[in-house]
């Protein structure tokens, strides 16, 4: 019993690290998010080219970085990402954050990616941002060895690409994840 109280409290540790904040300005951490997001639509472009041409004729995309804890029955993240509207040539900042339950352990690090294919979709999930689903993945990874299962999933307008970076995690889940503005950043 008290090794899994110690795993418990190294994954909470884990997670909490990579959410703390340091005294960055808010440029400097939109700096980061706009980094993070060329990153990423460079991974995801090398994995699925065809990708690049399904996001530079959409109305808007999003790029998120997340980290997830799956402790059992429950799950828990949050992360931070930008919305750009193509048309306006605007980026909106935002966070996220995500509950869940389903059984499952282990802590992941993915970034996300959605396409939206109508700007009365984009404009919603940056008004209302709720998302609500099913989740079920495997992930045992570190920088580029290893693998992970995730993948692309088309629903209501979006259509969602996951790129797992880091983690070790087996997990299926119903969870609810929030997407709301970071008024810190806009």
């Amino acid at each position: 019993m008290r090794r899994f109280q110690y795993l418990i409290l190294a994954l909470l540790g884990i997670l909490l690290a990579g959410c703390a904040t340091t005294s960055q300005t808010p440029g400097d951490r939109r700096g980061e998010i706009l980094r993070m997001r060329q990153d990423v639509l460079t991974a995801l472009y090398r994995t699925n080219p065809p990708a690049r041409a399904q996001i530079e004729s959409a109305p808007g995309y999003a790029v998120f970085s997340n980290a997830n804890v799956n402790l059992l029955i429950a799950s828990f993240g949050g992360g931070r990402g930008v919305v750009h509207d193509a048309g306006a040539k605007r980026d909106t900042f935002m966070k996220m954050g995500e509950v869940g339950i389903g059984l499952g352990l282990g802590v992941k690090d993915f970034r996300a990616v959605f396409v939206f294919h109508n700007p009365e979709t984009m404009k919603s999930f940056v008004d209302s941002g709720w998302e609500f689903g099913a989740n079920a993945d495997a992930a045992a990874k570190v920088k580029d060895t290893g693998g992970a299962v995730g993948g692309e999933v088309a629903v209501g307008g979006i259509t969602v690409y996951q790129l797992t970076e880091s983690g070790l995690a087996l997990q299926a889940t119903i969870k609810g994840t929030k997407y709301w503005k970071d008024d810190d950043l806009n």
